[in-house]
């Protein structure tokens, strides 16, 4: 199996600190998922009075902690591979 260059600990490091805007999907590839993260965090936290962008926190950092669970052929073979987009 080919090697990759996208890191589970950089990916998951992402979700949990950038997560809400959506960073980590950006650095996997997954550009509509992170405009969708972006964007929700920035006009629906604009809308919801901060709620939509805590939202967008907690998947960050639920995808984030499941990146760092796996293993490193076992992330590349689900997120970068078979690109699953969310969780």
């Amino acid at each position: 199996m080919a090697r990759t260059d996208k890191d589970r600990v950089v990916a998951g490091v992402l979700g949990i600190l950038l997560g809400s805007l959506g960073i980590h999907k950006f650095y996997l590839g997954y550009r509509n998922e992170g405009l969708i993260m972006l964007l929700v965090s920035i006009i629906g936290g604009c809308i919801t009075f901060g709620i939509a962008p805590a939202a967008m926190a907690v998947i960050g950092i639920v995808e984030g902690v499941i990146y760092l669970m796996k293993s490193q052929p076992e992330f590349e073979q689900i997120y970068v591979f078979a690109r699953k987009g969310w969780f």
